[in-house]
């Protein structure tokens, strides 16, 4: 492995840790406090040509009243 090769790896490794301090330190983008029943869950694309779109969804803490969102609305019997 050469002496680039090295620093590269080493570099890249450093930058990853960064990161994921960073991003383990921010705060939520959307707190839950508003309704503690429901977790907010984020959907967030961007193609990187200028277009995307940001989606949020409340789904229930739980997990019974979750499952019901699978089970359709006419069953047959």
């Amino acid at each position: 492995m050469s002496l680039f090769s090295s620093i590269l790896v080493i570099g890249i490794v450093i930058m990853t840790a960064v990161v994921a301090v960073v991003s383990q330190r921010r705060r939520p983008l959307e707190e839950d406090d508003e309704d503690p029943n429901y977790h907010t869950l984020r959907s967030d694309y961007q193609s990187g040509m200028g277009g995307g779109s940001v989606r949020t969804w409340k789904v229930p803490k739980d997990p019974q009243e979750y499952a019901r969102f699978f089970v359709p609305k006419k069953t047959r019997k």
